[in-house]
Order: C-alpha cells, then sequence, then structure tokens
C-alpha cells in the first residue's frame, strides 16, 4: 500500500501500474493518474468512482478478459490475478458440491449471457456468491449488464482502496 502524498509524486508509469491492476480498463486508469494531485483520499476516490459511472458494455466486456471463472483459481502471475486469488478466498475449493454447483452455475450463466459470472467475492461466502448467482440468472440482458457493472465498480474501488492509503 502507498500513501496518497507518495501516490501523486510517482511517475506517471509508476503511478499508472500501481492502480491499472484494479480493472483491466487501462482508460480508467490513466484518466485517474492524469487526474494528480488530490488533496485527499476522498477527492481520488471521488473521482475514481466518478470515473466508472462512463463504463458501459464495451468496458464490461474489456474489463472481463482478465477475470476468472467465481470459484476457479485464476492462474498467472498478473497483478489482477492475484487480487482475484485474495478476493475469492472464501469460496471453498475442498467443497465439492459448491464447486460442482459453481461450475454449473458458471456454465448456464455464460450460456445465458456469454460472459463470465461477476461478483464481489471479498467478504461474501461461497454460499451467498452461488445463491447470488441463480438469482442474477432470471435477470434481463439489460439488467444483467446493470448488475455485472455495479459489480465492477465495486470490486475496482475496493482493489483501490488496498492500494491506496491515508
Amino acid at each position: 500500500m502507498i500513501g496518497l502524498h507518495d501516490f501523486n509524486h510517482l511517475s506517471h508509469e509508476k503511478a499508472f501500474a500501481l492502480v491499472h491492476p484494479c480493472v483491466a480498463l487501462p482508460d480508467w486508469a490513466d484518466a485517474l493518474v492524469r487526474g494528480r494531485p488530490y488533496a485527499s483520499r476522498d477527492e481520488l476516490f471521488s473521482t475514481a468512482k466518478s470515473l466508472t459511472q462512463t463504463w458501459d458494455n464495451a468496458a464490461l466486456t474489456q474489463a472481463l478478459s482478465a477475470h476468472p471463472r467465481i470459484g476457479e483459481k485464476p492462474t498467472g502471475s498478473q497483478a489482477e490475478a492475484a487480487l482475484s486469488r485474495q478476493e475469492q478466498g472464501a469460496v471453498n475449493d475442498r467443497d465439492a458440491a459448491l464447486a460442482r454447483a459453481l461450475r454449473e452455475g458458471n456454465a448456464r450463466y455464460e450460456a445465458r449471457f456469454g460472459r463470465v459470472f461477476l461478483i464481489r467475492a471479498k467478504g461474501r461466502s461461497g454460499e451467498e456468491i452461488l445463491q447470488a448467482l441463480h438469482a442474477r440468472l432470471e435477470n434481463s440482458d439489460a439488467q444483467e449488464v446493470h448488475a455485472a457493472l455495479e459489480q465492477l465498480r465495486d470490486i475496482t474501488l475496493l482493489r483501490l482502496e488496498g492500494v491506496i492509503g491515508e
């Protein structure tokens, strides 16, 4: 974690490298970095949140290119994969029934919506995630784009909180 003062004084490249793993949307990270210096952490997060409000279905598709299926452990050494591994810690892969149900739910979701199921896993149990997955399968396409974008915003801001401190 880095302090706000230090973040404000990093080179553009280093600051970008720090925040880009929060979401696979380089334009968001670039705009956030170009907004420096921030007078307070609240200002930084207000700007970060405001920048997420421009996201649409195309941004969702781009961002999901870096997301693993829920319940599957991310592979690779990229910073975003490492964050996903931490966030999905509550999904117990030793629970065979839950793992099977998540795999089946993921397959149904992907067949229905054409993309991986996205949910903020941190703070949720595997069972809560599975319930949300089943509930969201009932959404219309438009409702699901909205729900997935809200989850993407939550994940991004949660990750940013872990990157930049006071």
